[in-house]
């Protein structure tokens, strides 16, 4: 069976392990199909497919070349999968039945009597829309940087304006998405009575979005990757031709979110951030990166001489850009330097990627070392852990990380991670 994902530039899909691990004949043969705009019509002369999933920018520009479109392709006016029956092209809509599990996933399955915002106003808004009239949604708005003069698409200060108190808002636009991971499509300040905030994105696992309405206290908010793995499912159903019988999915959505989530270690100066972490990554089969490592090799000098020839405001930003380029990455094992959670934008960067692992030794058992200059004596070490530990204490409890205290062998603490990590 040949079977794949078409867009336009796709070198960071996860649609190729998703299928390949949904357990249907044919998924092991996934694979990705970048064509570019001009190349598209002769992709669809060809047909040399059994099915496809098809994503930005494509998923209203296959419709010409379809005999026939399923209910949910016809409501959204978009389609994310082509089935080839005898060179004839029917295209379906799985997305809209992963967005509406994805809403149900985090509480918000009743939108009864709401007012809808939807960020953005290409293919995947049209799904959006669909998912929110089913849902029972009041008003239903899409929002464009460009209105183009479409009845339900604003402006964002037209929205902001007129319906700032919009209860849920859906992100249906690449605003967050790897590896622009900083940026966020509305200002939240300005829509202060949501209950609900869904983001299609996935990668990173935890959007800039979910980021600040998680801060805000927005009970009802989560990513796009249990939507990505419910429509990847119901797809594979229409490719196998058992509509009625889609593989099951949750399950390897709950896996892979734990496999894609960063395990960043935190903690003092010599709490065993590289020892555990390295045993950790072993243990999971993770590649592992320390970030004082890999400042050392950037830099081309130890840290105390960083240091001594430029200042800790150097090397802190140096740390702050190693950490950044690290957390971008999914399904890590990273170690932290000791003061690598002091700022904001490295403690942002952390929660984007990962799970935070406060390694809580007691200052009985830390000891100065000389390739520390913050806690090379005692007296520096015990002043740096008074400033340092309320820090780490609420990072991990505000970002819903772990605290583990580190008192038995590197094995054992390992092991406890991975047990507390496992039983949530």
């Amino acid at each position: 069976m040949k079977i794949g994902l078409l867009g336009e530039r796709l070198p960071h899909s996860f649609s190729p392990e998703i299928h390949r691990r949904l357990g249907y004949p044919g998924g092991g043969d996934y694979r990705l199909m970048e064509v570019s705009p001009e190349k598209l019509g002769e992709f669809f002369r060809l047909r040399d497919f059994d099915g496809i999933n098809v994503t930005i920018p494509y998923k209203r520009a296959v419709i010409p070349y379809l005999a026939d479109m399923s209910r949910e392709a016809r409501e959204t006016g978009a389609v994310n999968t082509v089935v080839n029956r005898g060179g004839a092209l029917y295209g379906h809509n799985t997305d809209l039945g992963g967005l509406m599990a994805l809403l149900r996933s985090i509480g918000a399955g009743d939108l009864t009597g709401k007012t809808v915002l939807i960020a953005g106003a290409g293919g995947t808004s049209l799904t959006a829309r669909a998912a929110a009239r089913r849902l029972g949604a009041e008003r239903i708005f899409r929002l464009s940087r460009t209105p183009s003069g479409e009845g339900d698409v604003l402006g964002y200060g037209e929205a902001y304006a007129r319906y700032g108190g919009a209860q849920v808002l859906i992100n249906t636009t690449p605003a967050g998405m790897y590896p622009r991971v900083e940026s966020c499509p509305v200002d939240l300040d300005r829509l202060p009575r949501l209950d609900t905030v869904a983001d299609v994105i996935y990668n990173p696992v935890t959007t800039e979005l979910v980021c600040q309405a998680r801060e805000r206290g927005i009970p009802h908010t989560g990513n796009g990757l249990g939507m990505l793995v419910c429509q990847a499912a119901l797809a594979a159903a229409w490719f196998t031709g058992a509509p009625d019988s889609p593989p099951a999915w949750e399950p390897l959505r709950d896996a892979l979110a734990f496999e894609k989530t960063n395990l960043v270690l935190a903690g003092m100066p010599g709490s065993g951030k590289s020892t555990l972490g390295r045993l950790l990554a072993k243990k999971l089969g993770r590649p592992f990166f320390d970030c004082d490592a890999e400042i050392v090799r950037s830099a081309g000098m130890p840290i105390p001489e960083i240091f001594s020839r430029y200042g800790e405001t150097r090397f802190r930003d140096m740390e702050t850009e190693t950490l950044a380029r690290l957390c971008r990455e999914p399904g890590q094992v990273i170690a932290t330097g000791g003061g690598g959670i002091l700022r904001t934008e490295n403690r942002r960067s952390i929660q984007r990627g990962g799970k935070l692992i406060f390694l809580d030794r007691p200052l009985s058992e830390l000891l100065p070392t000389a390739d520390r200059p913050l806690s090379d004596d005692r007296e520096k070490l015990e002043a740096l852990y008074r400033t340092r530990y309320p820090v780490y204490l609420a990072a991990a409890e505000d970002w819903n990380g772990l605290r583990v205290p580190v008192a038995g062998t590197p094995e054992e603490t390992a092991n406890e991670i991975i047990s507390m990590i496992e039983n949530g």
